[in-house]
């Protein structure tokens, strides 16, 4: 009886059954959308997901919580919408970042409950979702994008926001004039692609060639070594470097379109920040509003800093136009 109470009144048994409707009607709204064989996998996901709702239901005793709240609900008919626009690619991307949040989740009630008189029950609901990654890490040749292709995009996307505002910012207080902006913010956003490009293609290449060596090394000795698809050095330093100036012109483009100061920039830069820093997070199984309110405070205090810097510049050295 005391173990039931303490479930109960278990904060994380709300939002953990709440997350398992959430995801079984994701699963059943994505299988409209989805073609050839993901829509089996889609069949088993939603066969084995209507039980461990109910299970997780009776576990926490709240077997009366039926209904998505008004957040889940927007977030379900956002991803159907995105899903149903672009096809099998863009779930397989959505049903692996539900994994990803959802493995962290699992993990954290069995460290909970692992001990409790329904630990053995826990463990096989639990095996039961794990399985869930590997059923869907099977539909990989039906992938025409690749989830890492997506992260490095959005990824670009970020860094191109947040450095070529805080640039733009600086240069606002260092210059005032609009074209002086606009050129001095357009060349910092095609040297910072370029950069990000060259990192990106150095990067991969190094890890590509680190993993063939150990690679080598475990045929040598006999071990079985799995193929992995991954990003190529040349696409990933396509895909960064224009992620990463797509970023860069959201605050070049007001100053493009006659903004005089930064409050459009800062505005229009700032909202994209959110929306990308919501969608990096989910695709990469962080907390969303953790990963929002982080980014915001590097952007918020990125702006200060160069703003500052270009004052100093201004008043200082003597910079201005």
């Amino acid at each position: 009886m005391e173990d039931a109470a303490r479930r109960s009144s278990d904060p994380l048994g709300r939002q953990l059954v709440l997350d398992e409707i959430f995801d079984l009607s994701l699963y059943r709204a994505l299988r409209g959308a989805a073609r050839g064989r993901l829509r089996d996998v889609l069949d088993q996901l939603i066969q084995t997901e209507t039980r461990h709702v109910a299970f997780w239901q009776d576990f926490f005793g709240l077997k009366d919580l039926v209904a998505l709240d008004p957040g889940r609900r927007l977030k379900l008919a956002l991803l159907t919408a995105v899903c149903r626009v672009f096809g099998n690619s863009a779930i397989h991307v959505v049903l692996e970042a539900i994994e990803v949040h959802g493995v962290r989740k699992y993990l954290r009630v069995w460290d909970r409950y692992s001990d409790g008189p329904l630990g053995g029950a826990v463990r096989e609901v639990l095996d039961d979702e794990f399985k869930h990654e590997d059923m869907i890490v099977t539909g990989a040749a039906e992938r025409r994008i690749n989830p890492e292709m997506v992260r490095n995009v959005f990824l670009g996307l970020n860094d191109g926001l947040v450095e070529i505002l805080g640039a733009v910012s600086g240069f606002f207080a260092a210059f005032g004039a609009s074209v002086a902006v606009l050129a001095a913010g357009f060349t910092v956003a095609v040297a910072g692609a370029l950069s990000m490009a060259a990192g990106a293609y150095i990067g991969t290449s190094s890890e590509a060639e680190v993993q063939e060596t150990e690679n080598a090394r475990r045929r040598f000795l006999g071990a079985t070594v799995a193929s992995v698809e991954s990003q190529g050095p040349l696409a990933a330093a396509l895909v960064v470097g224009l992620g990463y100036f797509a970023g860069a012109l959201v605050p070049v483009l007001p100053v493009l379109f006659g903004a005089k100061g930064m409050l459009l920039t800062v505005v229009t830069a700032g909202t994209t920040i959110v929306a990308v820093s919501a969608i990096v997070a989910f695709i990469s199984g962080m907390n969303v509003r953790r990963r929002i309110a982080q980014n915001a405070l590097v952007t918020g205090i990125a702006v200060a800093v160069t703003y500052t810097i270009g004052l100093l510049a201004k008043q200082v050295w003597g910079v201005a136009l």
